[in-house]
């Protein structure tokens, strides 16, 4: 359906802002990269500045993406084959093409979370953007690698045709007035893409109703003969899709959805399982509904002089302000730390901003992210950690875990090696990469090769693909062998957010998966080209 909105002005629903949420004890096995990035965007991530104040933007990019879905056979849905179907005349419109843009440009995307799960996130914060309803997440999307059928309604056809459509999409008769009628809230249709229902060149854009906000103006309107939507008393008869569709049950629908309440709570049922809408097989997990109330960031090692140390962070919700929180750790051989373990208090915070905020959002939640440097004995290293909370206020310590088996440390034989790995700036060219280093517990005839995923893509309009890197890394003359550790380098794209290591050493292959370049915290070199 034409709309100026695209995903990043899509409608979405959920629970309805400023309701507070229950908040229970939320956690997940760790390691767990997907859950680990997915809290990190939804929450702490930048997309929400997309979309503040109700930022305008193209077409309803998440609902034409979920449209080829097919319940028929389970084929199709929200998947991102919308980047291959741009050429066809349901899908124009500048806005699509500036918001998959957008998406690229902000380097979200990742090996475990697509653009089919960017889309439905921006749809997520879109309506939050417009003052209305935040739908709980859920991730695992899969990227389709062509188009779907065309299966977007388009105005000018009738009746019959729609209801055959968004029956094959899942929707009943009912579902089809009331998800035209929540997408139609924001947004509406520009004149030069839709010369034949906006007919008046002077009318550049007009909105389906007198509010920009997520609302049920768009019903009360409709039902009261004042509306400006195009679709309904447009000059064009042939081109009126929403007086066709809103009345195809003498108005009892629209009826129902002029109670604001209803409108929020039916709007948040359909257009949940809109974006939730994917191809037989491909699996979503659980709802983001909160934050979890423990993220362990990415442990970063390195080795110098004999020493281990390893860095890590742990983000706390709504944290004691008096508390002590202590880093703990096991050895591999048993014979170093206690048995208590050793540990480390916290050397610094850094307090978190839940992003969403900016949206006029407020969970009620704060954070704080607690920082650690642990130097670990070399010959004996670390085989899991832990955390121990004090809140000093008289209360037994809370110990976090990861569910009662710590935070496991599966091989110490291949890492980044954090304190030589470093980010070089050329001059004059201000050309920028990073110049890897690895640690391998090996000799020289060790071997290691890197996977870099770089999600800016080469295209500057969609489709758009995210850069994949595989290279065998060379032994690094700079940092010599020492204490058992042999180091290997290679450079990687300054916009590389996630790195796999394979290394085969002594006839045994170990190997790190989806290294989070976040992390980590590089110095960055100026060299002379």
């Amino acid at each position: 359906m034409p709309s100026r909105y695209s995903v990043i002005q899509a409608v979405v629903v959920g629970y309805a802002v400023g309701v507070g949420y229950a908040h229970s004890t939320s956690t997940f096995q760790w390691p767990n990269a997907q859950l680990s990035y997915v809290d990190k965007q939804l929450w702490e991530g930048f997309l929400p500045g997309l979309v503040a104040q109700c930022a305008p933007r193209g077409n309803t990019t998440a609902y034409h993406d979920m449209s080829t879905h097919n319940v028929d056979d389970g084929s199709g849905g929200l998947d991102a084959s919308i980047q291959f179907e741009l050429d066809r005349a349901q899908n124009i419109g500048q806005g699509m093409i500036e918001s998959l843009n957008d998406f690229s440009g902000f380097e979200i995307v990742a090996p475990m979370f697509g653009m089919a799960d960017l889309i439905a996130l921006g749809a997520i914060f879109a309506v939050a953007g417009c003052g209305g309803p935040l739908i709980p997440f859920r991730a695992g999307r899969v990227d389709a690698t062509e188009a779907g059928p065309p299966n977007v309604p388009e105005p000018q056809q009738d009746l019959a045709t729609h209801t055959e459509m968004f029956r094959q999409m899942g929707f009943n008769d009912t579902e089809m007035i009331a998800l035209v009628a929540c997408g139609h809230t924001i947004g509406g249709v520009t004149q030069v893409d839709f010369p034949t229902i906006v007919m008046d060149p002077e009318d550049s854009f007009v909105g389906f109703d007198t509010t920009t906000a997520f609302d049920n103006t768009i019903i009360s309107q409709y039902l009261q003969n004042t509306t400006e939507d195009v679709l309904v008393v447009g000059p064009n008869v042939t081109t009126r899709s929403d007086f066709r569709i809103f009345s195809s049950d003498g108005n009892a629908t629209m009826q129902s959805l002029l109670n604001p309440g209803t409108f929020t709570q039916t709007c948040a049922d359909l257009i949940e399982r809109m974006i939730n809408t994917v191809p037989n097989g491909v699996s979503l997990t659980d709802p983001f509904s909160e934050p979890f109330d423990y993220v362990v960031s990415e442990p970063v090692f390195s080795y110098r002089n004999g020493t281990l140390a390893m860095v890590t962070t742990l983000r706390v919700l709504n944290p004691s302000v008096n508390a002590t929180v202590t880093l703990l750790w096991a050895d591999r051989e048993g014979s170093f730390c206690p048995s208590t373990g050793c540990s480390v208090e916290s050397f610094g915070t850094q307090p978190v901003t839940f992003r969403l905020t900016e949206l006029g959002i407020y969970l009620g939640f704060t954070a704080e992210r607690y920082e650690f440097n642990a130097t670990i004995n070399v010959a004996t290293s670390i085989s899991k950690f832990w955390f121990e909370i004090n809140n000093n206020d008289g209360s037994d310590p809370i110990t976090v875990d990861n569910g009662g088996g710590g935070f496991v440390i599966e091989q110490d034989s291949l890492f980044f090696d954090n304190g030589r790995t470093v980010a070089v700036s050329l001059t004059p060219s201000f050309e920028e990469f990073f110049r890897l280093v690895i640690a391998v517990r090996g000799d020289t005839t060790a071997t290691v090769s890197m996977t870099a995923f770089d999600p800016r893509p080469t295209a500057f309009s969609p489709p758009s693909f995210p850069v994949i890197t595989t290279v065998d890394l060379i032994l690094d003359e700079t940092n010599p062998p020492d204490n058992g550790f042999v180091f290997f380098t290679g450079n990687a794209s300054i916009t590389t957010n996630f790195i796999s290591l394979t290394a085969t050493s002594g006839g045994t292959t170990y190997t790190q998966t989806n290294f989070d370049m976040s992390a980590t915290n590089f110095s960055l070199v100026e060299v002379s080209a």
